[in-house]
């Protein structure tokens, strides 16, 4: 199990020498229910398994979309039992209580979640050399 340190999905932003803060995300995502950027976390037996935010900006290309599913990540033992469905989910529910219309999310590696979630391609970019895929759903 991941116990601190950089997530393993991440290292090039949290990972020595990366320009991610996890400490000051987290700190961050954690801070409002009303105002973004809005973090969930999912427990088991009292122990963080997944989390998942709502942020006002992601993708640098993308500047003028908002809000963003983003920093979305569940420990590997405990992924394919619906849990990144699951926040992915409640991050839409919490985008259409804050007012807002659509929710987007860019990835390199989860399409095929967010295509079982019924969301759509909107664009494809490139981001610090990997093909992201941006990704739109009604709120």
């Amino acid at each position: 199990m991941w116990r601190g340190g950089s997530p393993p999905e991440w290292p090039n932003w949290y990972g020595p020498g990366g320009r991610g803060d996890i400490a000051k995300d987290l700190e961050a995502f954690a801070a409002s229910e009303q105002n973004l950027p809005v973090g969930l976390v999912v427990f088991e037996h009292g122990v963080p398994i997944g989390a998942a935010a709502l942020k006002a900006k992601s993708v640098p290309t993308h500047t003028h979309l908002s809000p963003w599913a983003a920093a979305g990540f569940v420990l590997p033992e405990f992924r394919g039992r619906g849990i990144g469905s699951s926040l992915l989910a409640k991050l839409v529910v919490k985008a259409r209580e804050l007012g807002y219309q659509h929710v987007y999310c860019g990835t390199s590696t989860s399409e095929s979640l967010l295509v079982r979630a019924g969301w759509s391609v909107v664009a494809l970019t490139q981001h610090e050399g990997k093909t992201l895929t941006i990704f739109s759903s009604a709120a």
